[in-house]
């Protein structure tokens, strides 16, 4: 195992090297000459790029629409919590691109996601930090289809809030309507007098907010045919003679 010094790092395969990146550093080793892969690590192998896949169309959704540096470590966080979920893009939620600051930092309660689209942000003291004047609050939301491994839409709204007052709380109304796995992501960041923090400690960016796209389900009704009925006579005779089956069948 050698480490990669240069100031061009990179990750993958080079002819018979392999560039790989752990805890922030990037190393080298030589390649395999033969690989022999058993039916089990195939399927593994198959999984992983599944995963790895889903969690690159995360990032691409989101990273245009960001103003923070992500961690190092973030796409590997990434790519392991799809992985122990075995696929369940809710997992996600509470996701942190800044693994040194959550937006618990600066937002003593944390705003949450009604049905009808509305973000409530609910009345707080802000949590206050040295020479930090106001905060710059960013609601990114992204439309998945992982199917098709397409983005569908993408809004942000950007807010101001001093941070030397009580905040009496608002209520931003999103964009629903759209098809595909919902992401909404909360960035927050602290800003001084001349411009936004440097320091990784405050600006945070979390996933506060996953919604799976909704299946829709269709019902048809099925009549059975009427079956003849032995003529007894009499009224019950005149209820079987009428009577039809009715089937609500689900698509």
């Amino acid at each position: 195992m050698a480490r990669q010094n240069s100031l061009i790092t990179f990750t993958g395969k080079l002819g018979n090297i392999i560039g790989y990146e752990r805890n922030g550093k990037y190393f080298l080793r030589s390649a395999p000459e033969k690989v022999r892969q058993t039916p089990a690590t195939r399927r593994a192998a198959r999984r992983f790029g599944m995963i790895s896949r889903k969690a690159a169309l995360i990032r691409k959704a989101i990273y245009g629409e960001m103003d923070i540096l992500c961690d190092s470590g973030h796409i590997n966080r990434l790519n392991r919590t799809l992985i122990k979920s075995a696929g369940d893009h809710t997992a996600i939620n509470g996701f942190r691109f800044n693994e040194h600051a959550g937006i618990d930092r600066f937002l003593s309660m944390a705003p949450r996601l009604f049905r009808n689209g509305i973000l409530h942000f609910p009345a707080q003291s802000l949590l206050q930090h040295r020479d930090i004047l106001s905060l710059e609050i960013t609601v990114i939301v992204t439309h998945i289809d992982f199917k098709h491994d397409k983005v569908l839409h993408t809004e942000t709204i950007t807010m101001t809030v001093d941070n030397r007052e009580d905040f009496k709380g608002m209520d931003v109304p999103l964009e629903m309507s759209h098809a595909g796995t919902r992401i909404v992501t909360l960035q927050v960041r602290g800003m001084h007098k001349d411009g936004p923090a440097r320091n990784k400690s405050f600006f945070a960016a979390d996933i506060i907010a996953v919604k799976e796209a909704q299946i829709p389900v269709f019902f048809s009704k099925q009549s059975i045919p009427q079956q003849a009925f032995p003529d007894r006579g009499g009224p019950m005779g005149d209820v079987c003679k009428a009577a039809v089956l009715t089937v609500i069948k689900r698509e």
